[in-house]
């Protein structure tokens, strides 16, 4: 399969054989990380590479009880590393401040994401699958404290990998003409952007679960891998909140609003606690 193919194949999988990823290709995939691009080659970012089974399983707490965390046999949790660049500074009489400035810790995001990427897509080459958890933001302090993460380092994005048990055969997204721009930025009319996303994901069915397994299969997943009624819990939450579409569901329950905005004070106390002071 060429390299087009194999990147139009990636899905997030989220069920996993119990199989041991060989040492050899976790080199590789490390490899991958150091080499991707950065902002003037500083490298800003670390990864803590998680195999051990009881860190599995309390990263997997951590990050709101996911499965696949606690069933891959690797999970890599990128960070933004300021720690290593300060120590190295001081080291020849100067100062490295990126901790208190937006615009490095930007650059470092960008770089933590590239280098993540890199590893996604030689992950699948090598016929393994992987899916992207960012719930560890919620719990920046608590991964710092159970991880040893020194001052001036943030975990910021985990990768769990494995040899995938199913894998969804189709997602949902926008089409390339939604999202690619020629030239210049071009503003979609109402229509045009109620058309996009009633072809990303289909019609909003009274069928819960067909939909769910169309659109969001991760609580499909999750439902099969504990079977604690998260679907359940996901019917009982759609039918008070009165859903009734796509926005509503996204906006009101999985990702609402008003909790988001609220995540913002935990989220600037766990930058701060870790030294990064540029708010």
């Amino acid at each position: 399969m060429n390299l087009y193919g194999l990147m139009m194949k990636r899905r997030s999988v989220r069920n996993f054989e119990d199989k041991k990823i060989p040492e050899d290709v976790v080199q590789q995939l490390l490899d991958v990380v150091t080499n991707a691009p950065s902002g003037g080659n500083i490298q800003p970012i670390s990864v803590i590479v998680v195999q051990d089974a009881d860190a599995r399983k309390e990263l997997a707490r951590m990050v709101g009880d996911q499965p696949w965390v606690k069933n891959a046999p690797l999970s890599l949790i990128f960070c933004i590393d300021f720690y290593r660049i300060k120590k190295w500074a001081s080291m020849f009489e100067t100062d490295f401040k990126g901790e208190k400035a937006f615009l490095p810790c930007l650059i470092a995001y960008a770089d933590l994401m590239c280098s993540a990427q890199n590893v996604v897509i030689l992950a699948q080459g090598h016929g393994l699958g992987s899916v992207y958890i960012g719930t560890i933001l919620d719990v920046i302090d608590r991964a710092r404290k159970y991880f040893t993460i020194p001052k001036y380092v943030l975990p910021m994005m985990v990768l769990s990998i494995g040899y995938p048990k199913s894998a969804p055969k189709n997602i949902p997204k926008l089409k390339r003409d939604v999202i690619a721009h020629r030239e210049r930025y071009t503003i979609l009319s109402d229509d045009e952007i109620k058309k996009a996303f009633e072809e990303k994901y289909g019609k909003f069915e009274e069928n819960v679960e067909r939909y769910f397994q169309r659109a969001f299969v991760e609580v499909v997943e999750a439902d099969k891998q504990q079977n604690e009624g998260w679907m359940d819990s996901f019917k009982e939450e759609m039918k008070k909140l009165n859903i009734k579409n796509n926005a509503q569901f996204l906006f009101k329950l999985r990702y609402p609003s008003d909790t988001m905005i609220r995540m913002n004070e935990s989220l600037i106390r766990s930058f701060k606690n870790a030294g990064f002071d540029f708010f």
